[in-house]
């Protein structure tokens, strides 16, 4: 299993490599376009004032056999959940994975939605199927905010349980984007900034879910190489400690047999 993981880790964090540069690039194009003129024109950008009810996808593994991940995950999720409700937001929860619903059906959580199909190979169209309707609601205005809980992939030893905000959309700053960038980029708009924005912003929103799913498919992956690494050296130094219990226990009774033979012998004589 520790080889299986390793081998899935590796498919798994080349997709996380593969999903950054294309969110960068497409959060840098926003904050070019974004104005307070053409925010009051989409309802992805509607930063509410108070947030009455809000989405919480919290997204965790069908399988076990990796250490604390699944358990971090959902001790954040229940974090998030008790900070809305304490400031009296009213929370539709959605949970991905068998482990996350198990947990939330046993403690009697009440669920808006549950999906159990989704590999640790995401797609792109996973992504939007988990978020299409949240953002409809919102755009309708029945939803004020959505959050993802997912794991974020830092390194093979560390993938912490993190939440993410995805909506309402909020563009990174332009001093932040060219910090990280360097000069600000001169675009050529057509057909308009406006029409531009409209297709960019659902395939941001989307992007964020991707990035969410990807990244904790390669936490799992990382997690469970970690705990099998960890149950392998356990079990052969178990296997040592029992190794040298017996040889202790075999050279002590071919002693003990060596020493009544001898004086046997000795009896006889």
């Amino acid at each position: 299993m520790e080889m299986v993981a390793t081998s899935k880790m590796k498919r798994a964090q080349d997709r996380v490599v593969a999903a950054r540069p294309y969110a960068t690039i497409l959060g840098e194009v926003i904050s070019s376009l974004y104005s307070p003129e053409l925010a009051e024109r989409f309802p992805l950008l509607r930063q509410p004032k108070q947030v009455k009810r809000a989405a919480v996808i919290l997204l965790t593994s069908n399988r076990g056999l990796a250490g604390g991940f699944n358990s971090n995950l959902i001790k954040e999720g229940r974090s998030l959940l008790g900070r809305l409700e304490e400031e009296g937001t009213a929370v539709d929860f959605h949970v991905v994975g068998k482990k996350g619903l198990g947990y939330f059906k046993y403690v009697g959580r009440e669920i808006a939605s549950s999906r159990i199909d989704i590999t640790d190979r995401p797609t792109a169209e996973d992504a939007s199927a988990l978020i299409s309707e949240l953002m409809q609601a919102f755009a309708d205005g029945h939803l004020d905010a959505v959050y993802v809980v997912y794991a974020s992939f830092k390194s093979v030893i560390s993938t912490p349980a993190v939440w993410q905000r995805v909506l309402p959309v909020t563009p990174p700053s332009q001093e932040d984007t060219d910090a990280e960038k360097g000069p600000r980029h001169d675009y050529l708009l057509f057909p308009s900034a406006e029409k531009i924005l409209g297709e960019l912003l659902p395939s941001y929103v989307r992007n964020a879910v991707y990035r969410a799913l990807v990244e904790t498919a390669a936490g799992e992956q990382a997690a469970r190489r970690t705990a099998m690494k960890n149950a392998t050296d356990n079990a052969s130094e178990m296997i040592n400690v029992l190794r040298r219990t017996f040889n202790r226990a075999r050279q002590a009774q071919i002693t003990q047999e060596i020493a009544e033979i001898v004086g046997g012998a000795a009896a006889l004589g």
